[in-house]
């Protein structure tokens, strides 16, 4: 039995998604700009995935715009922000230091041509704190951007408080949703944000396929030039099969929670809490509220790449932090940012739970790990020193 722990980088794509995806590919090849019947039938997908987006989001359809994936959505809404703020003056971007790279080295991109960028610290939590956001934002400021949820330890930031005071100050609010969107109920209207960005295959739609809501009367400039599809916001033929795919996923998610929201946060706390108390030298790295499926713990004494391997040989699939910064031999920067060593930024270990996750899939790991950790500390000559 091999079991997959490591849904904050992808997921198993659901088979109602994957038929839907063949079905499209087969049978309605059309172009969804083309007026004839071919296209028009493929525009009507279009239109249901984007409703079905939206009610995902607690959004309006028409505030949905199609990407290819959640690298693509984050950049549409900075760079796109970016355009139409610069010719005002306003050239300063905030952000915080545990973003996903695509946030963080789009707003580095930025500051070779002109831009400044003040980064929010977050501390032991990993929570930013709004006082810090009330401190950098100036009158010069145009966007903010920070995460709903971090891919690597799961903690939960303050949105609708830091979209207001972004707000307050005239600048536009951006929040990463992408690990959050179909794991957690979503409302565009609760959260005050200006523009948010999902993928769908963190949520058991298809990979190449994302999503960035647009709260209306945003404007943006298109990060991609020719035709006029999506609103002018995003140039290209549509992905006709992987958008009815995410649309598909969306409406499952929707039909899924709370209750699977409540399933995974149940197996989560087991998971976490008996590793915990079974494997001396462990540490929960994050605090506060979270996102239902996420943990990640430090194993003292030990090279967490090392564990990943032994755990893998052991049918279970882990992950060191977010799969886009994987092959680095640096320790990850949201750890490091939380101010811990690298020493324990090296030994941290992340377990995401989702679709297919059991009881038994549980304690297979909490039964296998001790014996692991132990080996792999008597070959490295370590031992732990906390508890």
């Amino acid at each position: 039995m091999r079991i997959y722990l490591d849904h904050n980088a992808t997921t198993p794509v659901d088979s109602t998604v994957v038929d839907t995806v063949s079905n499209v590919l087969r049978d309605c090849y059309g172009n969804a700009s083309s007026v004839h019947t071919f296209g028009q039938s493929a525009k009507a997908l279009l239109d249901d995935a984007r409703a079905s987006v939206a009610a995902l989001l607690g959004a309006k359809p028409v505030e949905i715009v199609f990407t290819g994936g959640g690298t693509e959505s984050d950049n549409l809404a900075i760079r796109g922000a970016a355009g139409v703020s610069s010719p005002s003056g306003r050239r300063h971007l905030i952000a915080s230091t545990i973003e996903h790279e695509a946030v963080l080295n789009t707003i580095k991109d930025l500051t070779r041509h002109g831009w400044t960028a003040t980064y929010l610290p977050v501390g032991a939590s990993g929570i930013v704190n709004p006082s810090d956001l009330e401190t950098a934002i100036t009158d010069q400021t145009a966007l903010v951007s920070v995460m709903h949820a971090n891919n690597e330890i799961g903690t939960l930031q303050p949105i609708t408080e830091l979209a207001s005071i972004a707000h307050t100050h005239g600048a536009l609010f951006h929040t990463d949703a992408v690990q959050t969107a179909g794991k957690y109920r979503l409302s565009t209207s609760e959260l005050g944000a200006d523009l948010l960005s999902i993928s769908g295959h963190k949520f058991n739609g298809p990979k190449g396929v994302g999503a960035l809501w647009v709260r209306r009367g945003t404007r943006l400039t298109s990060s991609l030039t020719g035709g006029r599809q999506e609103r002018n916001r995003r140039a290209g033929t549509e992905n006709v099969a992987g958008i009815a795919g995410l649309g598909v996923a969306a409406q499952v998610a929707v039909d899924k929670l709370p209750g699977e929201t409540s399933r995974l946060r149940r197996l989560r706390d087991r998971l976490e809490s008996e590793i915990l108390c079974n494997v001396s030298g462990s540490e929960l790295n994050g605090t506060g509220q979270r996102v239902s499926n996420t943990t990640n713990i430090s194993f003292d004494g030990i090279e967490a790449e090392a564990l990943l391997i032994a755990l893998d040989l052991e049918g279970i699939a882990v992950s060191t932090g977010s799969a886009c910064s994987s092959g680095t031999l640096e320790p990850s920067h949201v750890l490091r940012a939380m101010g811990f060593s690298p020493q324990r930024a090296q030994s941290s270990i992340r377990f995401s739970l989702g679709l297919g996750n059991t009881e038994e899939h549980v304690t297979r790991v909490v039964e296998s790990l001790p014996p692991i950790v132990s080996k792999l500390r008597q070959l490295s000559g370590r031992h732990a020193s906390r508890t």
